[in-house]
């Protein structure tokens, strides 16, 4: 199975999680079989709040799972629509998230845990 996780910085498995999908620099994608990571560059972090288009910069991508310290609305409805189940991330590192994913730790994001509005401390 494929997660993604939002990060800071690439920085493979000690990439720190960033703690909103649509502003994140960079997704590292993440075989939770193998524990095998790579980066892609978030390209379109830098728009208004709500018109940010991460998924397009994950266009293609074989992605079975997200997992995100924050999520809009818009982004988790549109990840729930292409079949991605969201994943709440309350772990520092991408190291830690697998370890949690893994384990069976990870909430699964519900509609009422979206962020509304921005200015709210994400990075």
């Amino acid at each position: 199975m494929n997660i993604c996780i939002p990060v800071i910085d690439n920085q493979g498995h000690e990439s720190r999680v960033s703690s909103h999908f649509g502003s994140a620099p960079a997704f590292v994608i993440v075989d939770t079989e193998t524990g095998t990571c790579r980066a892609i560059v978030n390209d379109n972090q830098h728009r208004g709040h709500g018109m940010c288009a991460p998924i397009a910069s994950l266009r293609g991508e074989n992605i079975d799972g997200m997992v995100v310290g924050g999520i809009g609305m818009g982004a988790l409805s549109k990840l729930s629509a292409a079949n991605i189940q969201v994943y709440m991330a309350e772990q520092p590192t991408v190291a830690d998230t697998l370890a949690a994913f893994r384990a069976g730790m990870l909430k699964p994001v519900e509609p009422s845990m979206a962020c509304a509005r921005h200015g709210h401390g994400h990075t």
